[in-house]
Protein backbone atom coordinates (compact mmCIF):
# COMPACT_ATOMS: atom_id res chain seq x y z
CA UNK A 1 0.00 0.00 0.00
CA UNK A 2 1.57 3.55 -0.89
CA UNK A 3 -1.14 5.88 0.20
CA UNK A 4 -1.88 9.38 -1.16
CA UNK A 5 -1.39 12.80 0.78
CA UNK A 6 -2.56 16.03 1.45
CA UNK A 7 -1.08 18.35 3.54
CA UNK A 8 -3.20 21.57 5.84
CA UNK A 9 -0.69 24.89 6.55
CA UNK A 10 -1.99 28.24 7.59
CA UNK A 11 -1.87 31.60 7.64
CA UNK A 12 -1.12 32.28 10.90
CA UNK A 13 -0.23 29.86 14.32
CA UNK A 14 -3.73 28.45 15.82
CA UNK A 15 -5.91 28.96 12.76
CA UNK A 16 -7.57 25.56 13.29
CA UNK A 17 -5.34 23.07 11.65
CA UNK A 18 -4.53 20.36 14.12
CA UNK A 19 -8.33 20.45 14.77
CA UNK A 20 -9.45 20.32 11.01
CA UNK A 21 -6.60 17.77 10.40
CA UNK A 22 -8.47 15.33 13.43
CA UNK A 23 -11.42 16.21 11.54
CA UNK A 24 -10.45 15.23 8.33
CA UNK A 25 -9.06 12.29 8.99
CA UNK A 26 -11.80 10.88 10.95
CA UNK A 27 -14.26 11.77 8.25
CA UNK A 28 -11.80 9.97 5.90
CA UNK A 29 -11.81 6.64 8.06
CA UNK A 30 -15.92 6.76 7.98
CA UNK A 31 -15.60 6.87 4.33
CA UNK A 32 -13.66 3.24 5.02
CA UNK A 33 -10.04 4.61 3.97
CA UNK A 34 -7.07 3.93 5.48
CA UNK A 35 -5.67 6.61 7.56
CA UNK A 36 -2.30 8.17 9.11
CA UNK A 37 -1.91 11.65 10.66
CA UNK A 38 1.70 13.42 10.15
CA UNK A 39 3.64 16.54 11.29
CA UNK A 40 6.85 17.01 10.19
CA UNK A 41 7.71 19.92 13.05
CA UNK A 42 5.51 20.20 15.69
CA UNK A 43 6.65 23.20 18.59
CA UNK A 44 4.43 21.66 22.03
CA UNK A 45 5.55 21.30 25.26
CA UNK A 46 2.03 18.92 25.27
CA UNK A 47 3.86 15.38 24.56
CA UNK A 48 2.17 11.90 24.13
CA UNK A 49 3.93 8.40 24.35
CA UNK A 50 3.79 6.53 21.61
CA UNK A 51 5.35 2.91 22.52
CA UNK A 52 7.37 2.18 18.93
CA UNK A 53 9.86 4.99 19.73
CA UNK A 54 13.81 2.92 19.80
CA UNK A 55 14.43 1.38 23.11
CA UNK A 56 11.01 1.99 24.56
CA UNK A 57 8.34 4.77 24.69
CA UNK A 58 9.08 8.00 23.08
CA UNK A 59 7.26 11.51 22.95
CA UNK A 60 4.95 12.73 20.02
CA UNK A 61 2.76 16.07 20.45
CA UNK A 62 -0.59 15.49 22.18
CA UNK A 63 -2.24 16.87 18.56
CA UNK A 64 -0.80 14.15 16.92
CA UNK A 65 -2.17 11.40 19.64
CA UNK A 66 -5.24 12.85 19.38
CA UNK A 67 -5.21 12.63 15.07
CA UNK A 68 -4.00 8.90 15.58
CA UNK A 69 -7.27 8.57 17.50
CA UNK A 70 -8.95 10.26 15.08
CA UNK A 71 -7.81 7.30 13.19
CA UNK A 72 -8.37 4.41 15.14
CA UNK A 73 -4.81 3.57 15.61
CA UNK A 74 -2.15 3.61 18.16
CA UNK A 75 0.03 6.65 18.04
CA UNK A 76 3.55 6.40 16.72
CA UNK A 77 7.11 8.46 17.12
CA UNK A 78 6.81 8.56 13.06
CA UNK A 79 3.22 10.88 12.98
CA UNK A 80 5.66 13.62 14.81
CA UNK A 81 9.37 13.32 13.98
CA UNK A 82 10.48 16.57 15.16
CA UNK A 83 9.17 17.56 18.34
CA UNK A 84 10.50 20.97 20.18
CA UNK A 85 9.49 21.28 23.60
CA UNK A 86 10.12 24.68 24.78
CA UNK A 87 11.99 25.65 28.29
CA UNK A 88 13.02 28.83 27.73
CA UNK A 89 12.04 32.07 25.42
CA UNK A 90 15.52 31.48 23.07
CA UNK A 91 15.89 27.69 23.55
CA UNK A 92 13.86 24.15 22.94
CA UNK A 93 14.73 20.43 23.66
CA UNK A 94 14.65 18.64 20.64
CA UNK A 95 13.36 15.61 20.04
CA UNK A 96 13.80 12.99 17.12
CA UNK A 97 11.49 10.23 16.83
CA UNK A 98 10.39 10.57 20.48
CA UNK A 99 14.37 10.60 21.49
CA UNK A 100 15.35 13.84 23.49
CA UNK A 101 18.60 14.81 20.93
CA UNK A 102 19.76 17.92 22.52
CA UNK A 103 19.15 21.42 24.04
CA UNK A 104 19.52 24.17 21.32
CA UNK A 105 19.19 27.63 20.84
CA UNK A 106 16.31 29.00 18.44
CA UNK A 107 19.09 30.37 15.58
CA UNK A 108 20.76 27.39 15.83
CA UNK A 109 18.29 25.06 15.86
CA UNK A 110 16.92 27.21 12.28
CA UNK A 111 20.33 27.31 11.21
CA UNK A 112 20.76 22.95 11.26
CA UNK A 113 17.08 22.19 10.78
CA UNK A 114 17.18 21.55 6.91
CA UNK A 115 19.78 18.70 8.31
CA UNK A 116 16.48 16.76 10.10
CA UNK A 117 14.46 16.48 6.43
CA UNK A 118 15.81 13.07 5.63
CA UNK A 119 14.32 11.43 8.59
CA UNK A 120 11.32 13.49 8.24
CA UNK A 121 10.73 11.99 5.05
CA UNK A 122 11.52 8.84 5.72
CA UNK A 123 8.92 8.82 8.73
CA UNK A 124 6.40 10.04 6.06
CA UNK A 125 6.91 7.42 3.63
CA UNK A 126 6.71 4.76 6.59
CA UNK A 127 3.50 6.39 7.17
CA UNK A 128 2.33 6.13 3.41
CA UNK A 129 3.05 2.85 3.54
CA UNK A 130 0.91 1.97 5.71
CA UNK A 131 -2.32 3.98 4.82
CA UNK A 132 -4.56 4.63 1.71
CA UNK A 133 -4.29 8.66 2.35
CA UNK A 134 -1.78 10.40 5.08
CA UNK A 135 -3.47 14.04 6.48
CA UNK A 136 -0.56 16.46 7.03
CA UNK A 137 -0.51 18.88 8.71
CA UNK A 138 2.17 22.46 8.78
CA UNK A 139 3.27 24.57 11.16
CA UNK A 140 2.85 28.02 12.14
CA UNK A 141 2.39 30.08 9.05
CA UNK A 142 3.42 29.31 5.21
CA UNK A 143 3.87 32.38 4.74
CA UNK A 144 7.09 33.34 6.43
CA UNK A 145 9.56 33.78 3.56
CA UNK A 146 12.15 34.59 5.86
CA UNK A 147 12.65 31.25 7.30
CA UNK A 148 11.78 29.37 3.98
CA UNK A 149 15.57 28.66 3.87
CA UNK A 150 16.02 24.78 5.50
CA UNK A 151 12.39 24.99 6.21
CA UNK A 152 10.59 21.23 7.16
CA UNK A 153 7.24 22.07 8.94
CA UNK A 154 5.42 23.91 5.72
CA UNK A 155 6.72 24.12 1.70
CA UNK A 156 10.33 22.62 2.71
CA UNK A 157 8.34 19.48 2.99
CA UNK A 158 5.55 20.17 0.44
CA UNK A 159 8.14 20.72 -2.54
CA UNK A 160 10.07 17.54 -2.14
CA UNK A 161 7.30 15.18 -1.40
CA UNK A 162 4.99 16.79 -4.14
CA UNK A 163 2.55 16.85 -1.03
CA UNK A 164 -0.47 18.94 -2.24
CA UNK A 165 -1.40 22.11 0.04
CA UNK A 166 -4.61 23.59 1.82
CA UNK A 167 -3.89 26.95 2.89
CA UNK A 168 -6.60 27.57 5.93
CA UNK A 169 -7.30 30.71 7.03
CA UNK A 170 -8.92 32.05 10.37
CA UNK A 171 -11.59 34.49 9.32
CA UNK A 172 -12.57 35.47 13.23
CA UNK A 173 -9.31 36.80 13.65
CA UNK A 174 -10.04 39.10 10.90
CA UNK A 175 -7.95 40.03 7.70
CA UNK A 176 -8.27 36.83 6.11
CA UNK A 177 -8.72 37.80 2.66
CA UNK A 178 -5.85 39.98 3.42
CA UNK A 179 -4.00 36.41 4.52
CA UNK A 180 -4.98 34.14 2.28
CA UNK A 181 -3.84 36.78 -0.60
CA UNK A 182 -0.75 37.64 1.17
CA UNK A 183 0.50 34.49 1.46
CA UNK A 184 0.20 33.36 -2.18
CA UNK A 185 2.18 37.43 -3.42
CA UNK A 186 5.30 35.88 -0.63
CA UNK A 187 5.39 32.58 -1.93
CA UNK A 188 8.14 31.89 -4.89
CA UNK A 189 6.50 30.03 -7.88
CA UNK A 190 7.76 26.87 -6.61
CA UNK A 191 5.51 26.80 -3.70
CA UNK A 192 2.67 28.50 -4.86
CA UNK A 193 2.64 25.42 -7.21
CA UNK A 194 1.78 23.09 -4.64
CA UNK A 195 -1.51 25.02 -3.34
CA UNK A 196 -4.28 23.14 -4.52
CA UNK A 197 -6.90 25.72 -2.80
CA UNK A 198 -8.12 27.27 0.45
CA UNK A 199 -10.33 26.84 3.37
CA UNK A 200 -11.69 29.81 5.59
CA UNK A 201 -12.57 28.61 8.93
CA UNK A 202 -13.84 29.52 12.50
CA UNK A 203 -16.93 31.88 10.37
CA UNK A 204 -19.78 33.01 12.71
CA UNK A 205 -22.96 33.78 11.18
CA UNK A 206 -24.57 32.92 7.57
CA UNK A 207 -21.76 31.92 5.52
CA UNK A 208 -23.43 33.05 2.49
CA UNK A 209 -22.31 36.61 3.53
CA UNK A 210 -18.75 35.63 2.54
CA UNK A 211 -19.91 34.55 -1.07
CA UNK A 212 -18.07 37.79 -1.90
CA UNK A 213 -15.24 37.31 -0.28
CA UNK A 214 -14.48 33.74 -1.52
CA UNK A 215 -14.95 34.79 -5.31
CA UNK A 216 -12.66 37.94 -4.31
CA UNK A 217 -9.63 35.38 -2.98
CA UNK A 218 -10.18 33.09 -5.57
CA UNK A 219 -9.62 35.95 -8.27
CA UNK A 220 -6.46 36.95 -6.87
CA UNK A 221 -4.94 34.11 -5.94
CA UNK A 222 -6.11 31.34 -8.57
CA UNK A 223 -6.70 28.83 -5.73
CA UNK A 224 -9.76 27.37 -5.42
CA UNK A 225 -12.03 27.67 -2.14
CA UNK A 226 -12.98 24.02 -0.38
CA UNK A 227 -15.55 25.57 1.73
CA UNK A 228 -15.79 28.02 4.59
CA UNK A 229 -16.09 25.85 8.30
CA UNK A 230 -18.04 27.60 10.52
CA UNK A 231 -17.17 28.01 14.30
CA UNK A 232 -18.43 24.35 15.76
CA UNK A 233 -18.89 23.78 19.19
CA UNK A 234 -18.01 20.11 19.37
CA UNK A 235 -14.09 21.53 19.53
CA UNK A 236 -14.74 22.68 23.01
CA UNK A 237 -14.56 18.86 24.00
CA UNK A 238 -11.12 18.03 22.41
CA UNK A 239 -8.13 18.56 23.78
CA UNK A 240 -6.50 21.31 22.61
CA UNK A 241 -2.65 21.50 22.21
CA UNK A 242 -1.48 25.22 22.33
CA UNK A 243 -1.48 27.09 26.02
CA UNK A 244 -2.89 29.70 23.63
CA UNK A 245 -6.55 28.44 24.73
CA UNK A 246 -5.89 28.87 28.19
CA UNK A 247 -4.81 33.25 28.32
CA UNK A 248 -8.66 33.19 26.42
CA UNK A 249 -10.03 32.44 29.97
CA UNK A 250 -13.90 31.61 30.86
CA UNK A 251 -16.26 33.11 33.62
CA UNK A 252 -16.76 30.89 36.36
CA UNK A 253 -20.38 29.63 37.44
CA UNK A 254 -21.99 29.79 41.05
CA UNK A 255 -22.67 26.23 42.57
CA UNK A 256 -19.74 24.53 41.06
CA UNK A 257 -16.44 23.24 42.30
CA UNK A 258 -13.39 25.94 41.77
CA UNK A 259 -10.39 23.72 40.76
CA UNK A 260 -7.76 26.50 40.53
CA UNK A 261 -4.45 25.87 38.25
CA UNK A 262 -1.61 28.32 37.97
CA UNK A 263 -0.77 28.96 34.53
CA UNK A 264 3.36 28.26 34.37
CA UNK A 265 5.63 30.17 32.42
CA UNK A 266 6.31 26.45 30.63
CA UNK A 267 3.58 24.81 30.92
CA UNK A 268 3.21 21.74 30.19
CA UNK A 269 0.28 18.61 29.53
CA UNK A 270 -2.34 21.10 30.66
CA UNK A 271 -5.09 18.46 28.90
CA UNK A 272 -4.58 16.58 32.13
CA UNK A 273 -7.40 18.93 33.27
CA UNK A 274 -9.49 18.06 30.72
CA UNK A 275 -11.43 15.80 32.21
CA UNK A 276 -12.56 17.92 34.87
CA UNK A 277 -13.06 20.57 32.44
CA UNK A 278 -15.72 18.15 30.97
CA UNK A 279 -17.46 17.76 34.05
CA UNK A 280 -19.97 20.53 34.44
CA UNK A 281 -19.39 20.47 38.20
CA UNK A 282 -16.21 21.30 37.97
CA UNK A 283 -15.29 25.35 37.29
CA UNK A 284 -11.38 24.89 36.31
CA UNK A 285 -9.68 27.92 36.52
CA UNK A 286 -6.51 29.01 34.75
CA UNK A 287 -5.09 31.42 36.88
CA UNK A 288 -2.56 33.64 34.72
CA UNK A 289 0.53 35.68 35.91
CA UNK A 290 -0.20 38.83 38.19
CA UNK A 291 -3.74 37.20 39.34
CA UNK A 292 -4.33 35.12 42.94
CA UNK A 293 -5.30 31.75 43.36
CA UNK A 294 -9.25 31.52 44.22
CA UNK A 295 -9.70 31.70 47.86
CA UNK A 296 -13.02 29.47 47.24
CA UNK A 297 -11.11 26.53 45.71
CA UNK A 298 -12.04 23.24 46.44
CA UNK A 299 -8.64 22.05 44.86
CA UNK A 300 -5.49 23.43 43.66
CA UNK A 301 -3.53 21.74 41.00
CA UNK A 302 0.10 22.29 40.08
CA UNK A 303 0.46 20.91 35.84
CA UNK A 304 3.22 19.71 34.49
CA UNK A 305 6.48 22.13 33.02
CA UNK A 306 9.08 21.93 30.66
CA UNK A 307 11.40 23.59 33.16
CA UNK A 308 10.46 22.79 36.38
CA UNK A 309 12.98 25.13 38.40
CA UNK A 310 12.71 28.19 36.55
CA UNK A 311 8.88 27.86 36.77
CA UNK A 312 9.27 26.98 40.92
CA UNK A 313 10.97 30.45 40.96
CA UNK A 314 7.93 32.07 38.49
CA UNK A 315 5.28 30.23 41.29
CA UNK A 316 7.04 32.11 43.84
CA UNK A 317 7.27 36.02 41.69
CA UNK A 318 3.58 35.75 42.41
CA UNK A 319 2.79 34.73 45.20
CA UNK A 320 0.85 31.69 44.93
CA UNK A 321 3.27 29.59 47.18
CA UNK A 322 1.38 31.87 49.65
CA UNK A 323 -1.82 31.14 48.25
CA UNK A 324 -1.20 27.63 48.27
CA UNK A 325 -0.10 27.01 51.76
CA UNK A 326 -3.00 28.97 52.86
CA UNK A 327 -5.21 27.15 50.78
CA UNK A 328 -3.96 23.92 52.70
CA UNK A 329 -4.14 25.58 55.93
CA UNK A 330 -7.73 25.82 55.18
CA UNK A 331 -7.96 22.27 54.79
CA UNK A 332 -8.09 22.27 50.80
CA UNK A 333 -6.44 19.78 48.79
CA UNK A 334 -3.47 20.02 46.40
CA UNK A 335 -2.76 17.91 43.76
CA UNK A 336 0.92 17.98 41.67
CA UNK A 337 1.78 16.70 38.37
CA UNK A 338 5.04 15.81 37.42
CA UNK A 339 6.30 18.91 37.19
CA UNK A 340 4.07 20.21 39.90
CA UNK A 341 4.75 16.99 42.07
CA UNK A 342 8.83 17.84 41.80
CA UNK A 343 7.54 21.61 43.27
CA UNK A 344 5.83 20.29 46.39
CA UNK A 345 8.78 19.02 47.61
CA UNK A 346 11.86 20.39 49.78
CA UNK A 347 14.20 21.01 46.86
CA UNK A 348 14.54 20.88 43.34
CA UNK A 349 18.16 20.63 41.93
CA UNK A 350 19.29 21.02 38.46
CA UNK A 351 22.89 20.59 39.06
CA UNK A 352 23.94 20.05 35.05
CA UNK A 353 21.45 22.62 33.60
CA UNK A 354 19.18 19.96 31.97
CA UNK A 355 16.39 22.11 31.63
CA UNK A 356 17.56 25.54 31.78
CA UNK A 357 20.50 27.25 33.77
CA UNK A 358 22.20 24.98 36.86
CA UNK A 359 20.86 25.89 40.06
CA UNK A 360 18.77 24.36 42.64
CA UNK A 361 15.04 26.18 44.61
CA UNK A 362 13.63 25.21 47.65
CA UNK A 363 10.35 23.87 46.97
CA UNK A 364 6.89 24.14 48.74
CA UNK A 365 7.76 21.55 51.32
CA UNK A 366 4.61 20.28 51.26
CA UNK A 367 5.83 16.72 50.34
CA UNK A 368 9.14 14.98 52.14
CA UNK A 369 10.88 14.57 49.05
CA UNK A 370 13.66 16.43 47.00
CA UNK A 371 14.38 15.77 43.44
CA UNK A 372 17.40 16.34 40.88
CA UNK A 373 16.92 16.42 37.60
CA UNK A 374 19.42 14.35 35.64
CA UNK A 375 19.84 13.65 31.83
CA UNK A 376 18.28 10.53 31.56
CA UNK A 377 14.38 11.11 30.60
CA UNK A 378 11.56 8.61 31.74
CA UNK A 379 9.25 8.15 28.81
CA UNK A 380 6.39 4.95 29.05
CA UNK A 381 2.92 4.88 29.14
CA UNK A 382 2.14 3.26 32.25
CA UNK A 383 -0.64 1.16 34.55
CA UNK A 384 -0.17 2.08 37.86
CA UNK A 385 -1.98 0.90 41.58
CA UNK A 386 -3.01 2.81 44.37
CA UNK A 387 -3.23 0.16 47.75
CA UNK A 388 -5.18 3.66 49.30
CA UNK A 389 -7.88 3.83 46.72
CA UNK A 390 -7.90 0.06 45.88
CA UNK A 391 -7.51 1.02 42.05
CA UNK A 392 -5.62 1.52 38.75
CA UNK A 393 -4.48 4.33 37.16
CA UNK A 394 -3.91 4.22 33.64
CA UNK A 395 -1.69 7.15 31.93
CA UNK A 396 1.76 7.89 31.14
CA UNK A 397 5.21 9.34 32.52
CA UNK A 398 7.16 11.95 30.66
CA UNK A 399 9.89 13.57 33.11
CA UNK A 400 13.34 14.11 33.76
CA UNK A 401 13.95 13.84 37.32
CA UNK A 402 14.79 11.59 39.99
CA UNK A 403 13.12 11.99 43.33
CA UNK A 404 13.89 11.03 47.07
CA UNK A 405 13.26 11.39 50.26
CA UNK A 406 11.78 9.77 52.99
CA UNK A 407 8.24 11.06 51.68
CA UNK A 408 8.21 7.79 49.62
CA UNK A 409 7.16 5.34 52.50
CA UNK A 410 3.54 7.14 52.14
CA UNK A 411 2.70 5.74 48.36
CA UNK A 412 -0.26 7.18 46.78
CA UNK A 413 0.23 4.96 43.77
CA UNK A 414 3.14 2.17 42.51
CA UNK A 415 3.99 0.78 39.50
CA UNK A 416 5.41 -2.57 39.70
CA UNK A 417 7.00 -2.09 43.04
CA UNK A 418 8.03 1.57 41.94
CA UNK A 419 6.30 4.53 43.90
CA UNK A 420 4.78 7.05 41.04
CA UNK A 421 3.22 9.38 43.16
CA UNK A 422 2.80 9.88 47.11
CA UNK A 423 0.65 11.59 49.66
CA UNK A 424 1.41 14.37 52.41
CA UNK A 425 1.13 13.10 56.45
CA UNK A 426 -2.07 15.43 56.54
CA UNK A 427 -3.55 13.56 53.75
CA UNK A 428 -4.16 16.77 52.02
CA UNK A 429 -1.84 16.73 49.04
CA UNK A 430 -1.09 14.48 46.23
CA UNK A 431 2.38 14.76 44.03
CA UNK A 432 2.65 12.37 41.19
CA UNK A 433 4.69 11.69 37.99
CA UNK A 434 1.52 10.17 36.21
CA UNK A 435 -0.33 12.49 33.79
CA UNK A 436 -3.74 10.76 32.32
CA UNK A 437 -5.20 9.31 35.20
CA UNK A 438 -7.96 12.00 35.70
CA UNK A 439 -9.00 10.55 32.06
CA UNK A 440 -9.21 7.35 33.86
CA UNK A 441 -12.90 7.37 34.68
CA UNK A 442 -13.18 4.61 37.30
CA UNK A 443 -9.77 6.37 38.98
CA UNK A 444 -10.90 9.68 38.41
CA UNK A 445 -14.04 8.74 40.56
CA UNK A 446 -12.36 6.98 43.41
CA UNK A 447 -9.55 9.58 43.60
CA UNK A 448 -12.39 12.67 43.63
CA UNK A 449 -14.34 10.45 45.95
CA UNK A 450 -11.32 10.29 48.54
CA UNK A 451 -10.61 14.00 47.88
CA UNK A 452 -14.11 14.83 49.05
CA UNK A 453 -14.95 16.26 45.80
CA UNK A 454 -18.41 15.27 43.85
CA UNK A 455 -17.75 14.81 40.29
CA UNK A 456 -20.62 13.75 37.83
CA UNK A 457 -21.44 10.32 37.85
CA UNK A 458 -21.04 7.99 34.76
CA UNK A 459 -19.30 10.72 32.68
CA UNK A 460 -16.74 8.88 30.22
CA UNK A 461 -14.29 11.40 28.94
CA UNK A 462 -13.01 8.84 26.33
CA UNK A 463 -16.62 8.66 24.66
CA UNK A 464 -17.00 12.54 24.79
CA UNK A 465 -14.03 12.82 22.84
CA UNK A 466 -14.62 10.25 20.28
CA UNK A 467 -18.18 10.91 20.07
CA UNK A 468 -16.41 15.26 19.59
CA UNK A 469 -14.38 13.82 16.74
CA UNK A 470 -17.29 12.21 15.02
CA UNK A 471 -19.79 14.89 15.40
CA UNK A 472 -16.38 16.89 13.92
CA UNK A 473 -15.96 15.14 10.79
CA UNK A 474 -19.93 15.18 9.98
CA UNK A 475 -20.08 19.03 10.40
CA UNK A 476 -16.93 19.13 7.91
CA UNK A 477 -18.35 16.90 5.49
CA UNK A 478 -21.59 19.34 5.19
CA UNK A 479 -19.41 22.74 5.20
CA UNK A 480 -16.39 20.94 3.10
CA UNK A 481 -15.92 19.86 -0.75
CA UNK A 482 -14.50 16.48 0.69
CA UNK A 483 -14.59 14.60 -2.60
CA UNK A 484 -12.40 16.95 -3.83
CA UNK A 485 -9.99 17.06 -1.15
CA UNK A 486 -9.92 13.67 -1.81
CA UNK A 487 -9.24 14.28 -5.27
CA UNK A 488 -6.69 17.01 -4.47
CA UNK A 489 -4.60 14.61 -2.67
CA UNK A 490 -2.19 12.75 -4.02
Amino acid sequence: MTGRALMLQGTGSDVGKSVLTAGLCRAFVRRGLTVRPFKPQNMSNNAAVADDAEGGGGEIGRAQWLQALACGVAPSVHMNPVLLKPNSDTGSQVVLRGRALEVAEARQYWSTRGSLLAPVIESFEHLKAQADIVVVEGAGSAAEANLRHGDIANMGFAVPTRTPVVLVGDINRGGVIAALVGTQAVLDSADREMVAGFIVNLFRGDPRLFDDGLAMIAERTGWRSFGVVPFLPQIKALPAEDAVVLEQGRAGEDGRIVVAVPMFSRIANFDDLDPLRADPAFDVRFCPPGTPLPGDAALVVLPGTKSTLSDLRFLKAQGWDIDIRAHVRRGGRVLGLCGGYQMLGTWVRDPDGIEGPAGEEAGLGLLDVETVIEPAKTVRNAVCRSALLDAEATGYEIHAGRTTGPGLARAFLERAGETIGILSSDGLVVGTYLHGMLGDDAFRARYLQFAGLSGTPGLVFAEQVDTALDALAIALEAHLDVDALLEAAR
